[in-house]
């Protein structure tokens, strides 16, 4: 018997914690079989760690989109990607696919960078991914550019912001809100256009979360590709990047990552969902 296959349209960190390296470790602890399109090529300053951006050549792309799109994805997710062109690519794959599922992380800035990469990529995730997107996951940063708002603080400013996504088009949407709410949970917010679910787990004081976001997210695209609703997958996946988060460790002067494997080998955090 076969095995779901999910497909990342993403960047590679050379590093190794975030981006494709993340994306397919996740799916291969779901046992999902990962496979990949790199659209961008993320490298860091040895003595600075800041990072440094190479996007890939557009037919380059195209091959690998044929390659992989022939292979039938039952889902399909976006990371970072460096232009509208890719933008407009990724949407034309999922609806070239038979894929069920088409899961968004509209990836805006590096770790440790406040700068969105490129101010036209939010205009065409708008206008090409998120109406089309099964589930969007975005961070507090990237939901308040999303929305046109100021980065939501409180809970109901990310409320106002999930509920904007969904007008938008999209069918989910959870909001990582992490430890950036006021209170002693790191709390995300779900919402799929009728209940809101805060999703609430301990805050960790620990810095080594360099790839949670794309953990998180591959995480919620495995489940769904093994038949988890999206409510279910981001349970899942929640905890499974608590663990992770945990569990990670300092890889050098500059960055600690998550431990990805976590979950299935160290333990499994309790996470609690609140309908609201």
């Amino acid at each position: 018997m076969g095995l779901q296959k999910t497909l990342t349209i993403a960047g590679t960190d050379v590093s190794g914690g975030a981006g494709i390296a993340a994306d397919l470790k996740t799916f291969q602890e779901y046992e999902t079989y990962g496979m990949s399109v790199i659209v961008t090529t993320v490298t860091m300053d040895p003595e600075t760690w800041s990072h440094r951006v190479f996007p890939t050549a557009l037919e380059v792309v195209d091959s690998q989109l044929e390659t992989a799109l022939s292979l039938s994805p039952d889902a399909i997710k976006t990371g970072m990607l460096p232009s509208e062109e890719v933008i407009e690519k990724a949407k034309d794959a999922y609806l070239n696919s038979d894929a069920k599922a088409f899961v968004i992380d509209p990836v805006m800035v590096c770790k440790g960078d406040d700068e969105v990469l490129n101010p036209g990529l939010v205009d065409a995730m708008i206008e090409h991914l998120i109406p089309h997107a099964t589930i969007v996951t975005p961070n507090l940063v990237e939901a308040g550019h999303l929305t046109g708002r100021k980065t939501p603080k409180t809970l109901e400013e990310v409320k106002q912001c999930a509920e904007t996504i969904i007008k938008m088009g999209a069918k989910h949407v959870i909001i990582k809100g992490g430890t950036g709410i006021d209170g002693d949970k790191a709390v995300d917010v779900y919402y799929d256009g009728e209940e809101f679910h805060l999703l609430k787990s301990d805050k960790i004081d620990a810095s080594f979360n360099h790839g949670a976001g794309c953990t998180f997210a591959s995480a919620i695209t495995a489940n769904i590709a093994k038949g988890k609703t999206p409510l279910e997958a981001v349970q899942t996946a929640k905890a499974f990047v608590t663990s992770a988060i945990k569990n990670g460790w300092k890889m050098n002067e500059h960055v600690g990552v998550v431990r990805h494997g976590a979950a299935n080998t160290v333990e499994e955090v309790q996470v609690n969902d609140e309908q609201i």
